[in-house]
């Protein structure tokens, strides 16, 4: 009785977030992935190019672009339709259409072990081998969205082969960013001419991005009260597991889900075979 009531409230007050309880519509598309995987950057490209009449930034992405983990249910329902959502959700059945974003999880354990430090959700001097540990085990604080290998095969598995369902890969957009571009351009319903990416493009580059960080970091929600000296824009590189990540954790990822992986086009670099992803 007591927690329905809290829950009203802060409905009423618009300080409740929308996690998996809002209202869906049938004109929604969604931007999905596994944290740290490029939504942030993915999230900019598409409010460059579906919003040319805007100055996006971290000021105001949050009403063209929302994110189901930061904004309320009110904030969500007041945003023009059709909306274009953000979320880290693993599956859910109502998303009519969605864009679901792909990255290389030995890549993600680093991103996301900086990120959390930031977010100073672990101490600085936590041991990178552990935290590897906590990110295949399920046991960070965002256990709620699965594991990578949870997250990206509940959307994979169910939607792969959909038309409403677009699959990008970091990497590739990162080498063939306009490429990519295009290919959501035209799920999105925008002509894909290359002025208009080229623009987009030139908008969300890393170091445009850096530079508005470093502006607005102390008035957009995912960074007002975080610490200032860890970036929250990464850099946007791939591979960089490779030198940084120990090989023990590099196979303890691979080890766990390494069939997704190869599925996915990740080569494996230490396992003979892969194995059933946890």
């Amino acid at each position: 009785m007591i927690y329905g009531i809290k829950v009203i409230i802060k409905y009423l007050l618009g300080t409740d977030k929308a996690e998996r309880n809002f209202a869906v519509y049938p004109d929604d598309t969604f931007l999905v992935s596994y944290p740290r995987s490029g939504n942030t950057w993915t999230r900019f490209l598409i409010a460059n190019l579906v919003h040319p009449e805007k100055n996006v930034s971290f000021k105001n992405i949050e009403k063209l672009i929302p994110d189901t983990s930061s904004q309320s249910n009110q904030a969500l329902k007041r945003t023009p339709r059709p909306r274009i959502i953000k979320t880290h959700q693993y599956f859910d059945h109502r998303y009519p259409k969605t864009i679901y974003i792909v990255r290389d999880p030995r890549d993600i354990a680093l991103s996301y072990y900086d990120f959390q430090r930031k977010y100073m959700q672990i101490n600085n001097d936590y041991p990178l081998e552990r935290y590897v540990d906590d990110f295949v085990s399920g046991r960070l604080i965002s256990a709620d969205w699965g594991t990578w290998a949870e997250n990206v095969a509940s959307w994979i598995s169910t939607r792969g082969l959909r038309k409403a369902f677009l699959l990008l890969r970091y990497e590739d957009m990162l080498k063939a960013t306009a490429d990519e571009l295009a290919r959501i351009a035209v799920f999105l319903g925008v002509e894909p001419l290359p002025a208009r990416l080229q623009r987009a493009i030139e908008l969300s580059s890393v170091e445009r991005m850096r530079e508005l960080e470093q502006l607005e970091a102390h008035q957009w929600v995912a960074t007002r009260k975080r610490r200032k000296d860890i970036p929250f824009v990464g850099r946007a590189k791939s591979g960089g597991w490779r030198t940084a990540l120990p090989e023990r954790c590099v196979q303890q990822i691979e080890a766990a889900w390494g069939d997704l992986m190869t599925q996915l086009g990740y080569p494996l670099v230490t396992a003979d075979e892969p194995k059933r992803m946890r």
